[in-house]
């Protein structure tokens, strides 16, 4: 008799909030939840409109949002206008376009792999968001592409860290967006990573890393802790060559070309995990120790690259590769 199974349930889609605003010179609007109105007292400010409130969260934004305001360029969740004596609206949702900020350019190019009417496959350069956030706005893919190919509904079906390099996966119109992030989602994808670090000749390779991931919001750094395993990576040596004594700080005079194929997708995962070998990925800023470097400094890349994504097709059913041949700096 055959043994039941539990049938797969699949994770739960997140709900993409409606935009009442369209994506202007590849930025969307920024979306506002007004917070609970306190009773004027100190350190419970209560605002009498909605442009009170915007001008107490941006103040050195305050002669813009007039203008925009003035313009009805800021609207409520049903894409109407805030005027200057819209009252305000506890847990309310305003959209608005923000100014983005002066940024310097990040001096690489991104290189086209694939294109057709449901995907745009690249190869992104490291120090390169894939999305806009913090202090990179304009200099990330995302954006970059928006412009450049005037596709303002492309959006990522995965992301890259910003000090990653390699295949990035995008998709163009909102109507294939669901099934290729439910693909990532599912684990469906075969991810491969090459990345150079030391090598520890007692060290038996390859292996199978598991562990458990947690990662705080609003904290840079993602920890391995106690705990039922969350992810999974396999670490192979490809090759290793010597290298000059003395050639950075602190580096290995041995080096290792790593294959790593991460069966999930924690942030911060490989990295962790090699750190975790005692072989720290070469020119890591965050793992074992952080060390702070200058947003325009673009001379030591993290040596780890996206080398290749491939998947069934959900829409086509066809197999599906992307390969970039992009180097890594310290392995010539």
């Amino acid at each position: 008799m055959p043994t039941p199974t539990t049938p797969r349930v699949p994770p739960r889609r997140r709900r993409i909030p409606f935009q009442p605003l369209p994506v202007r010179d590849g930025l969307n609007a920024t979306r506002v939840v007004l917070p609970g109105n306190g009773d004027g007292s100190e350190g419970a400010p209560r605002w009498e409109t909605v442009l009170d409130h915007l001008i107490h969260r941006f103040p050195d934004d305050e002669p813009r949002l007039r203008e925009k305001v003035d313009a009805g360029e800021v609207v409520d969740h049903l894409g109407r206008p805030v005027t200057a004596e819209t009252p305000f609206a506890q847990h309310a949702r305003v959209f608005l376009y923000r100014d983005p900020p002066v940024e310097t350019r990040v001096p690489f190019e991104i290189e086209m792999l694939y294109q057709d009417d449901d995907l745009v496959v690249v190869d992104k350069p490291h120090f390169l968001a894939s999305i806009p956030r913090g202090a990179f706005i304009a200099e990330s893919a995302l954006v970059r592409l928006r412009r450049d190919l005037d596709l303002p509904e492309l959006s990522p079906a995965h992301r890259l860290d910003r000090v990653t390099g390699g295949v990035l996966v995008l998709t163009v119109r909102p109507e294939v967006r669901g099934p290729y992030q439910t693909l990532f989602a599912e684990r469906r994808v075969t991810k491969v990573y090459e990345a150079v670090a030391g090598v520890d000749p007692g060290l038996e390779l390859p292996r199978v890393v598991r562990s458990r991931i947690h990662k705080e919001r609003g904290v840079m750094r993602a920890f391995e802790v106690p705990g039922e395993p969350n992810s999974e990576s396999l670490v192979e040596l490809l090759d290793t060559r010597e290298v000059a004594v003395g050639s950075g700080q602190g580096e290995p005079s041995t080096l290792g070309l790593y294959r790593l194929t991460p069966h999930t997708g924690k942030t911060h995962q490989l990295r962790l995990h090699m750190n975790s070998l005692g072989l720290p990925i070469l020119h890591d800023n965050f793992y074992p120790t952080f060390y702070d470097v200058r947003p325009d400094d673009f001379g030591r890349p993290l040596q780890l690259v996206s080398r290749s994504i491939e998947f069934v097709d959900p829409l086509s059913g066809k197999q599906r590769r992307f390969e970039t041949t992009r180097p890594l700096q310290e392995w010539p």
